[in-house]
């Protein structure tokens, strides 16, 4: 199998798209996570359950794994009935933090894991997606920032640890992820992605100037950088395929996900393995409702009372006597009207860590995302609003009924609009007007983000008599996500994990291109 080092791990998508892969020729799995790397304690433990998940052939998976996910034994408890796969699990994930900091562990033990990991093995894949919160366009126009420092923020120049393992280790072949943003960001000195590409490219070069140490034994010949959904016919001076930027960028509503995840995904082959990469299929947009459908349907709460369901409901139907409805046209407001009486307690309350349910009834996928083993919905919890949110949140999924698509704050009637300076500000200056978002019902998702951990707002159910934002499930499955991944930690960083991952099914298409290139490695050898 060909091993895989994947650092600044996440939870896990891009290991989970590759290990997912079975060869179409034997139907065998082709791919092993060698070590993960991820600094976050909570990512770490999804990490861990993940693999330790991976350790037994799929139709092999033992019966307390499923216990656990319905809440019936604890992970302490699994583990120990499994102490082998357990050690195996643990082994291969590892909680660390790469970097240039004190809390960073030093490459000479990085370095050494590794090679123990590898064990010997020349051929194999590296994988990861450096963290991009420094070059993501939302994130650079809340600080004001025109160029960045990596004096100020390290995660700038964290790429340098992707580049100083291809330097010394010399893997065949590099999946390297980041956000569409990265385009655009610049020091006072570069344009970044210039900079990568050309690092990335010839890493002993980077490695030497950046790290400034004397070593002389350092071999890697170099990589060509093909993007994955557009082919290069023309090459440079030196060979290598030349391609535009906006080349690399994936618009993953292309290729079967459910979203509109834009993302810079390159891959790296070795200039000495000679190969023409493939890109991948285009296929038919998924909407959201092939994707929940079939998840049981729960209400949120309010955020600091403990409601019940009766006064939820009266607190949605408030929306009637505030004066909202009188500035409104006369669609909506039938609608308004028309959803407030279809409203009903759901057995399922707002949901639970694990609720006993099972609806094969999804739109998309079944083989992928279901597992009737779980016999139920994990990580279906919705979380709490506050009163006024929930009207705004009702109009807001009525109004995407009527009109077929998400209100800005200019459709909201002012009685509805919070009671923010920033509201009329960005309302005046058209920025950040899509501040509640609903998911459409016929169309894919917006980009699943972490900022979903903050709050609901741009991620508004469809459904009005729900009246709450995505459960981290439905953000899961969105993403991609098998219903039988399940995250650990609190709902927080269980939203903060989702939003960050690569998903894998996304991963597990490129995961076919990149067999190819080790088939043409295997039969050189």
């Amino acid at each position: 199998m060909i091993p895989i080092i994947d650092i600044f791990a996440g939870p896990g998508g891009l290991g989970e798209g590759f290990s997912s892969f079975l060869n179409p020729e034997t139907n065998e799995k082709e791919y092993k996570i060698a070590l993960s790397i991820e600094k976050d304690s909570h990512a770490h433990q999804t990490l861990t359950l993940r693999s330790f998940y991976r350790q037994f052939n799929t139709e092999e998976i033992p019966s307390e794994y499923y216990e656990f996910l319905r809440g019936d034994i604890t992970k302490d408890d699994l583990f120990n009935k499994y102490p082998l796969q357990t050690q195996a699990a643990k082994n291969e994930a590892w909680l660390a933090e790469l970097g240039d900091n004190d809390k960073a562990i030093s490459n000479i033990l990085v370095d050494k894991k590794i090679n123990e990991a590898l064990k010997g093995r020349k051929d194999w894949l590296l994988i990861g997606g450096p963290p991009c919160q420094a070059y993501s366009i939302m994130g650079r126009a809340r600080r004001q920032e025109e160029y960045l420092d990596e004096k100020k923020d390290e995660k700038v120049g964290l790429y340098k640890q992707y580049l100083r393992i291809l330097a010394v280790h010399n893997p065949s072949v590099f999946i390297m992820e980041n956000v569409k943003g990265l385009l655009s960001a610049k020091t006072k000195d570069n344009q970044i992605f210039t900079k990568i590409l050309n690092d990335l490219s010839d890493p002993v070069e980077a490695y030497l100037s950046e790290f400034k140490e004397n070593i002389n034994d350092l071999n890697c010949p170099g990589y060509r950088i093909y993007s994955l959904v557009t082919k290069s016919t023309n090459l440079d001076d030196s060979g290598n395929p030349v391609f535009r930027q906006q080349d690399f960028v994936i618009k993953s509503e292309k290729y079967g996900i459910p979203q509109t995840r834009h993302r810079i995904i390159l891959l790296g082959i070795r200039k000495n393995i000679k190969y023409q990469s493939d890109i991948l299929k285009s296929q038919d947009e998924i909407p959201v409702s092939s994707i929940l459908r079939g998840l049981p349907k729960i209400r949120s709460t309010l955020s600091r009372i403990d409601s019940n369901g009766i006064f939820w409901k009266k607190t949605i139907s408030k929306i009637k006597e505030n004066g909202a409805l009188t500035s409104i046209d006369k669609e909506i407001k039938q609608e308004i009207i028309k959803q407030i009486n279809k409203i009903t307690l759901p057995k399922n309350k707002s949901g639970s860590e694990f609720l006993s349910h099972f609806n094969n009834n999804i739109g998309y996928r079944a083989d992928w995302y279901l597992d009737e083993k779980i016999e139920g919905v994990c990580n279906h919890v919705s979380r709490g609003h506050m009163e006024s949110d929930l009207r705004r949140y009702f109009f807001a999924s009525c109004f995407a009924i009527v009109k077929k698509r998400s209100p800005n704050l200019d459709d909201f009637p002012s009685e509805l609009l919070p009671a923010h300076k920033s509201v009329s500000t960005n309302t005046k200056e058209k920025k950040f007007t899509d501040r509640f978002s609903v998911q459409l019902w016929n169309k894919p998702s917006k980009t699943i983000t972490s900022h979903i951990s903050k709050d609901g707002h741009y991620y508004i159910h469809p459904d009005p008599t729900q009246c709450r934002s995505f459960t981290v499930r439905e953000a899961a499955r969105i993403q991609t996500f098998p219903d039988n991944y399940y995250f650990c930690g609190p709902r927080t960083a269980q939203f903060i994990q989702v939003g960050n991952a690569v998903p894998p099914l996304l991963a597990n298409q490129i995961a076919g291109i990149v067999f190819s290139v080790f088939n043409t490695i295997q039969m050189k050898n």
